[in-house]
């Protein structure tokens, strides 16, 4: 039971899922070319870009879920009202 709960909600968010690895893997870089160019150390880079991308990797998913739920209601209003 639980896990075809846990697959359901894989496949449910495969493409969410998705976007935010390929958001994820770019705030890295980005993160890591700016720490790096502000520091000049290469550790610090990679630390700080691994750091708060993760963080907001996680961030970005909840957010997603709460504007296509957003979404998902205006749709069903207007199906009511049509």
């Amino acid at each position: 039971m639980v896990m075809a709960r846990i697959q359901h909600f894989i496949h449910s968010n495969q493409r969410i899922f998705k976007k935010t690895l390929s958001y994820y893997l770019m705030h890295i870089t980005v993160a890591m070319l700016v720490t790096y160019v502000v520091t000049g150390n290469v550790w610090m880079a990679i630390t700080l870009s691994l750091l708060e991308p993760t963080v907001q990797a996680f961030a970005f998913f909840f957010h997603e879920q709460i504007w296509n739920r957003k979404g998902q209601k205006q749709a069903s209003t207007q199906d009511i009202k049509a």
